[in-house]
């Protein structure tokens, strides 16, 4: 395992003590990598996963083809969003697992909160 994935393990682990996600405001957490983005929204009491989207998502893909990676990680934000408040959520933890909050994931919480989530 490379030393950066091992940093980013270690941060990933030190924001999870305390970053935690329950019923009444689920987690959002990011995984991102080289080519695509994933995001799921967990309520961390039942170790569930309540919402996810992803770049690979058919909605995003179809439209996708001539934007950059952080005009496609704004709209998956905006996905999972629209996904929330079609469950009812409105309210949510926002974790990068690990990551910079520049650049991707940055968009990604953009996208989210222009699609009507609070953090």
């Amino acid at each position: 395992m490379g030393e950066k994935r091992m940093d980013r393990a270690r941060k990933k682990l030190r924001l999870r003590k305390r970053i935690r996600g329950d019923g009444s405001r689920p987690r959002l957490a990011v995984f991102r990598s080289s080519k695509h983005l994933y995001v799921q929204v967990v309520d961390d009491d039942s170790g569930r996963t309540l919402v996810s989207a992803s770049s690979l998502s058919k909605e995003i893909r179809d439209a996708s083809e001539e934007k950059s990676k952080k005009d496609v990680a704004f709209e998956v934000g905006k996905l999972v969003a629209k996904a929330c408040t079609v469950k009812g959520i409105k309210k949510v933890v926002f974790d990068r697992g690990g990551y910079i909050y520049h650049g991707r994931v940055a968009r990604v919480a953009d996208g989210a909160r222009e699609g009507g989530l609070e953090f």
